[in-house]
């Protein structure tokens, strides 16, 4: 049985990694500030004696003695992160300091959470790691990008400096149960205005591109990442490759509710990148050939089933 912390452990993608690791025998450790987070999306889980809630903000330090740690602590919407920049920016930033602490230590093994935001509005399409990105530092967005950027950046240096054993990985769009209603990413955006017959906004023409990837086939990604080879440090994309355009995903969406909602079409939004697209060769080499298995409209119908409950009440 190993002792594991999850930072950010209530969040849509941190309570499903809480289930697994749970589920795989494990201590669990749940550190959450609840911003985003919610102890709804936990409390299912409070009745087992190896799990343990902790409220926390990974921007002051924390002490336990545990054998990895996931971080996962930072608003990742674009309405929660820039409703505080400067707290999003820290979040990022002091907190992987102070979980990079903590793992020095304690020695303890510590995954980084990173983001597909790394590559901002990309020139290189689909984006492998070794593309460096195109972001704008001062734009509404630098908050979280560069803040997941830097955060890499210590990840590498505490590992090259105090032999810290680290594992990063780049999330590209995610998606399923749990997810915040009012968090303002597409997919939950699409599905609960379908449900409500609420118009679906399309911000510009909707021929953007992003891959959605299904939140158990994120989890398992991370994982096996955790549990790659110790030489093995990424960072490595963890994405669905296959490509949709914002009509696609809506039109899917209005399939498969039934919805009569129409469409209206908005300006987009300042450094929207218009194509995001995993390549995940490295993934699938360096992680037991590890690639989604959850195809689109299933995952979807999964998350619908899940809206429809909560918006029933």
């Amino acid at each position: 049985m190993k002792r594991i912390l999850v930072t950010g452990g209530a969040g849509f993608i941190g309570s499903h990694l809480c289930e697994r690791l749970l589920n795989e025998g494990n201590e669990v450790i749940c550190l959450d500030n609840y911003f985003t987070g919610s102890k709804m999306n936990v409390v299912h889980l409070m009745d087992n004696p190896y799990f343990e809630m902790v409220r926390h903000d990974v921007t002051h330090t924390y002490m336990a003695e545990v054998d990895e740690i996931y971080n996962l602590a930072c608003p990742a919407s674009p309405v929660h992160y820039q409703y505080n920049p400067i707290k999003t920016i820290k979040t990022s930033v002091m907190g992987a300091i102070n979980m990079l602490g903590l793992a020095k230590r304690v020695r303890a093994k510590i995954l980084q959470a990173s983001t597909s935001e790394v590559y901002g509005d990309p020139h290189v399409h689909p984006q492998p790691e070794s593309y460096w990105g195109n972001v704008n530092p001062i734009g509404i967005r630098s908050c979280y990008d560069e803040g997941k950027r830097c955060a890499e950046t210590l990840f590498m240096d505490y590992h090259l400096q105090n032999n810290v054993k680290i594992k990063i990985i780049r999330i590209f769009n995610t998606y399923g149960p749990r997810m915040n209603p009012d968090d303002g990413r597409v997919v939950s955006n699409f599905i609960v205005q379908a449900l409500k017959g609420q118009d679906i906004t399309i911000f510009g023409d909707g021929q953007q591109t992003r891959s959605f990837q299904y939140v158990d086939d994120l989890v398992e990604g991370m994982c096996r990442m955790m549990g790659s080879r110790e030489d093995f440090v990424g960072p490595v994309n963890i994405g669905n490759p296959n490509e949709f355009t914002m009509l696609e995903l809506a039109q899917n969406v209005l399939e498969l509710t039934g919805s009569k909602s129409k469409l209206i079409y908005q300006p987009l939004p300042q450094d929207d990148p218009k194509q995001r697209q995993p390549n995940i060769d490295l993934a699938y080499r360096e992680l037991n050939g590890w690639e989604p298995k959850v195809q689109l409209r299933e995952g979807l119908m999964k998350t619908i089933e899940y809206f429809d409950r909560q918006l029933k009440g």
